[in-house]
């Protein structure tokens, strides 16, 4: 029973630390956002890389967040 919680616990924590990375990484890491102003981090997911698997889980994360961010991206323009 408490290897089943635990097993959850880190399970539910690896899915937080790996949400919305196409958005951060889009964001932060200069010449990934590839100049797009708009949802970059949606954009970072739907490039052909080795990391394709992840897709399916970080995808949708990426949209909320680029879509909360839609205000800041407006003001900053498009990233480098």
């Amino acid at each position: 029973m408490v290897k089943s919680i635990l097993r959850l616990i880190l399970l539910a924590g690896s899915l937080l630390v790996l949400t919305g990375c196409g958005s951060i990484i889009s964001r932060t890491v200069p010449g990934q956002g590839h100049n797009n102003q708009y949802y970059p981090g949606v954009q970072w997911d739907m490039r052909d890389s080795a990391w394709r698997f992840l897709r399916i889980l970080d995808l949708p994360l990426s949209l909320v967040i680029d879509t909360l961010l839609l205000p800041v991206d407006a003001r900053h323009g498009p990233y480098e």
